[in-house]
């Protein structure tokens, strides 16, 4: 690992910016075709009869150990498969086609038999309840500690952390030879919730009525900010001043990025993940949409494992994704709430397949996320890969937010990574088959139109240590050397400081000013959403908006304050950082390929 993060993030630090449009000159690495597949663990070799798995030893930071886990507590194990025929799965995700469920099921997913020999295990072992998901990557069950410990060959030990107890397993998880190249990830070894949500919360808006779309937005406001590009000190007097900082109702979104010549996305659905209790979520909604005079939009929720768990930090940010999402895209077919039961790992992962398995919503957002190292080392992030894979392949795009502690992983971290942190990325962002979204400061005219953009200087960005670049990275930023490629984050950025946030309704917190890439990731589905009401065939979105990024030439530098240059259907950002990087023109690790405009994107994809 160390070996990989030295290599990465100087690679990184060099090009960022660099990347012009076409093909780089730096040689392409065995990540090409590998794409989407993690980089090998370094476990020790197995035991006699036994064979290895991704999940390792996460190695919890400033945890208390208390002891072996009760023998007598009980698990729920969630044995992920192995994908078969994966690189050419991958070739057609990188071309652009889709496959069929049922293409997918006869010739990518594990066999029955497969999940059969797993079942069979499961049950020599004395775990009970087990299920498998319909897609076959997935075979669950509940057994005691001592059951799992003795079918995995690994141990569990409890900790205390933040005044909570959990455990994990202190040693690497096996199975039994006989599952080698079948039985690929144990996850529920660990109980650890290692991601979270994010959402900032600001002051509240000078008014809670909002006129409806295409009418001026909120005044500007009466402070300055202070990142490269800008004047410090308060703003000009909103008559005369070039662009302003301001907070956004949902719709004003339309204007600012350019949605108005695009149809509304009335035949699109969208998927929210979510966690633990909704409370008042969908409720809090109504109160926006009602508010901003936008489309009630149905919702469906879909409840995974047990509804109603432990989080209750969450509802808000539910709110948010909901209301960013359908406000920009003016209005959704229906919204899919889909809720498990905790943010740990194996609960979402569960939650993906059933999203992936659904198919119902080409869209999905992930508006949460942790450190990438705790997901690569428990199995996660590979079992998570084959199947955001498997939506790729059907034409979903999952849109992740990349954090909020700038080019650091939120380790104990502050605002953007200072003064420590690891040089890491979020998961689920950090995996090749998801659309990883950045956060911008975003500046309007005094009519509410485009004026510039900077970089947010807490959105995440930065270098994957575990994540092979996938194919179409290297139109814009392949890092290779020696032989390896890791992938990039983000893929594109919008709106997330919190000084040009938007204005929302929770029942928490009333009517406040929320931002961060909570707000951000969001933003970016609910524009997708109107590209795929005017092009349904579009399918997964990185590899169509990569091939914008490199059929187009940049155009004149646009001087802002703060500049940008539009480049296809994108804004590219040139100035601000994230603590290791720093914006400039093409491709960067601070804001992507950049924010789109979405009149002239939908235009061009």
């Amino acid at each position: 690992m160390k070996k990989f993060a030295a290599l990465a993030v100087t690679l990184g630090m060099f090009v960022s910016g660099c990347s012009g449009h076409g093909a780089s000159t730096l040689p392409n690495g065995p990540g090409t075709s590998n794409a989407g597949t993690t980089r090998s663990t370094a476990t020790a070799s197995a035991p006699s009869g036994w064979a290895t798995t991704a999940t390792s030893v996460t190695a919890l930071n400033n945890a208390a150990d208390v002891g072996a886990t009760s023998a007598a507590q009980n698990v729920t194990v969630r044995v992920g498969l192995q994908l078969r025929n994966m690189s050419q799965l991958q070739s057609i995700v990188a071309s652009g086609q889709t496959v069929s469920h049922s293409s997918f099921m006869a010739t990518y997913a594990p066999t029955s038999s497969q999940v059969a020999q797993v079942t069979s295990y499961l049950q020599s072992q004395g775990f009970s309840n087990i299920t498998a998901e319909p897609n076959n990557v997935i075979v669950s069950g509940t057994g005691t500690v001592a059951q799992a410990q003795k079918a995995f060959n690994t141990s569990l030990e409890s900790y205390t952390l933040g005044g909570k107890t959990i455990y994990e397993n202190k040693s690497p998880a096996y199975v039994p030879q006989s599952l080698s190249g079948i039985a690929v990830a144990v996850l529920g070894l660990n109980n650890v919730q290692n991601a979270q949500t994010t959402p900032h919360h600001g002051g509240s808006p000078t008014t809670a009525a909002t006129p409806p779309p295409g009418t001026p937005p909120s005044p500007c406001s009466l402070y300055g900010i202070e990142i490269l590009g800008f004047p410090t000190g308060p703003v000009q007097d909103p008559t005369t001043a070039a662009g302003c900082t301001r907070n956004y109702r949902p719709a004003d979104y339309w204007r600012a990025y350019n949605a108005g010549k695009t149809p509304v996305a009335s035949n699109v659905n969208v998927a929210i993940m979510t966690a633990g209790q909704l409370n008042n979520a969908v409720s809090d909604l109504r109160v926006n949409e009602s508010a901003d005079k936008i489309t009630t939009v149905p919702v469906v929720v879909k409840s995974i494992g047990v509804a109603g768990g432990a989080i209750t930090d969450g509802p808000d940010e539910w709110t948010l994704d909901m209301t960013a999402s359908s406000g920009l895209a003016g209005s959704l077919h229906t919204i899919y709430v889909y809720n498990t039961t905790s943010l740990n790992d194996a609960d979402l992962v569960l939650m993906y397949s059933h999203w992936v398995t659904d198919n119902l919503a080409k869209i999905g957002n992930s508006s949460f996320g942790g450190c990438e190292a705790f997901e690569y080392l428990d199995g996660a992030m590979l079992l998570a890969d084959e199947l955001f894979l498997q939506g790729a392949s059907q034409g979903q795009t999952m849109f992740a937010s990349s954090g909020d502690t700038g080019s650091f992983c939120p380790v104990g971290v502050g605002a953007n990574g200072v003064p420590a942190g690891a040089p890491l990325v979020n998961w689920p962002a950090a995996s090749s088959y998801v659309a990883a979204v950045g956060g911008t400061t975003l500046l309007t005219q005094s009519d509410g139109s485009y004026q510039g953009e900077a970089t947010w200087y807490s959105g995440g960005g930065g270098v994957s240590q575990f994540e092979y670049s996938p194919v179409w990275e290297a139109k814009a930023q392949p890092i290779s050397s020696n032989g390896e490629s890791f992938r990039g984050v983000p893929d594109v950025a919008m709106d997330g400081d919190l000084q040009t946030g938007m204005i929302l309704y929770t029942t928490d917190f009333g009517w406040t000013i929320i931002g961060g890439t909570s707000l951000s990731s969001p933003l970016a589905a609910g524009a997708y959403a109107r590209f795929l009401q005017s092009h349904s065939g579009l399918g997964f979105a990185p590899p169509q908006l990569y091939n914008n990024f490199a059929a187009h030439t940049a155009g004149a530098q646009q001087t802002g304050p703060p500049p940008t240059q539009p480049d296809g259907g994108f804004h590219d950002i040139l100035v601000g950082g994230d603590g290791l990087y720093t914006a400039a023109p093409g491709y960067d690790y601070t804001t992507g390929l950049g924010s789109f405009d979405i009149t002239v994107m939908n235009g061009q994809i």
